[in-house]
């Protein structure tokens, strides 16, 4: 035997019956979703050039991405993100279709974790993305698609807001090396090795402010204690159109449901404005991220601006699993067994045929005898068995 044709690779796991009809009934739903508001559906390669995902801004490090080779000797990767290859069509396939584009997907991601992390290095998303506009609006748009978006996933949701422009303003004359320690430090909310990272930094008002950073999440409260630390212009600017973002959001989300957060930040560093991510009750993790992007298309030679989010349907599963207490192992009960004599095999597909089309789960008998058929839909939690024989007549 060999040493792993039983196992699945790190990361990757087996999902049955029920858990995979949750899933699609999930898939289903996202999907009715974005079309309804006029989202078109994309599909890119899971094999993309490494050259795709080496950007400037470096959001993935060679090491958390699965890299190959083509029959050229070329470099491939995995896809680790759904987003950057969607950017690299626009500014292809699509840069002469009228904008904006409204684009939706549902397709696997994949991304080596680290291994005491307990993720999954195999992640299906299901998003959207608005390309072309830099309104409020636009942002709009989105936010409340993601809020419609987690309440098809559950009635018990949180939506947190925030804006890329925060740390880049307080960071924007720090090393980038020190800026990446500060964001591992910031997203953590690891405060020992924050203060330590920012006491060896001269003191000013911007390291004031980044010391304080993990903690100032929560209500509209967050906003006037924000104000209050920095009156640097530009940040002061940022955390204004939040506020404004964060008041419309609450009028048709509801104030319960959102929350600010402004130590939020996301490890793909494309993010130029506003973020979120969103929550179920249940899941430590986030179900749902996403924000505005408007320099990364332009880095494929296509310069627009862009907002958009996804949805971790793996993570969303886990969730919806526990909450309706639905067993991975379970199997789909038919409400009809048929069973066959011989002679008569082709009159029963037909009489199944039939009860399927009246919207009956059918199963055929693989049995020799009616009674172990019987026997079978007994074990097997099977409502009825309906016997095909040959007439005496016949």
């Amino acid at each position: 035997m060999n040493k792993y044709d039983r196992i699945t690779p790190e990361g990757t796991r087996d999902s049955l019956f029920a858990e995979c009809t949750l899933r699609r009934e999930l898939e289903n739903r996202l999907h009715r979703l974005f079309t309804a508001r006029g989202y078109s559906e994309i599909i890119t390669p899971t094999l993309e050039f490494f050259d795709v995902f080496s950007r400037k801004a470096q959001p993935f490090p060679q090491e958390q991405m699965y890299k190959l080779t083509d029959a050229k000797g070329r470099l491939m990767v995995l896809r680790p993100d759904n987003t950057v290859p969607i950017a690299r069509v626009c500014a292809t396939r699509l840069k002469d279709v009228a904008l904006p584009l409204r684009l939706c997907y549902n397709q696997n991601i994949h991304v080596i974790s680290p291994s005491l992390k307990g993720r999954d290095d195999e992640i299906t998303q299901a998003g959207i993305e608005l390309i072309g506009s830099d309104s409020r609006m636009a942002d709009l748009e989105v936010i409340a698609a993601a809020a419609d978006a987690l309440a098809a996933c559950s009635d018990t949701y949180t939506l947190e807001l925030g804006n890329a422009g925060l740390l880049r303003t307080l960071t924007a004359r720090l090393p980038a090396d020190t800026v990446e320690q500060l964001r591992d430090c910031i997203e953590t909310k690891n405060y020992p090795a924050l203060n330590d990272l920012l006491d060896s930094l001269p003191e000013s008002g911007e390291t004031a402010v980044l010391r304080m950073l993990p903690r100032l999440y929560g209500g509209e409260e967050v906003f006037s204690k924000a104000s209050a630390l920095c009156p640097d212009p530009a940040f002061t600017a940022i955390l204004d159109d939040l506020h404004s973002l964060w008041r419309s959001v609450a009028q048709f989300a509801g104030k319960d449901r959102v929350t600010v957060d402004l130590g939020m930040m996301h490890r793909t560093d494309y993010y130029t404005g506003m973020i979120i991510r969103g929550y179920l009750s249940g899941a430590g993790e986030e179900i749902l991220s996403g924000g505005r992007y408007d320099k990364l298309i332009a880095e494929f030679g296509y310069d627009v601006p862009a907002t958009g989010f996804a949805v971790n349907i793996d993570a969303a599963v886990k969730v919806l699993g526990k909450q309706q207490a639905v067993s991975p192992d379970a199997i789909s009960v038919s409400n009809v067994l048929i069973w066959a004599a011989e002679g008569c095999e082709a009159e029963a597909v037909r009489a199944a045929q039939s009860l399927r089309e009246k919207g009956l789960i059918v199963e055929h008998s693989l049995s020799e005898t009616l009674e172990e058929a019987r026997s079978y839909a007994s074990a097997h939690g099977i409502d009825s068995v309906l016997p095909i024989e040959q007439t005496k007549e016949g």
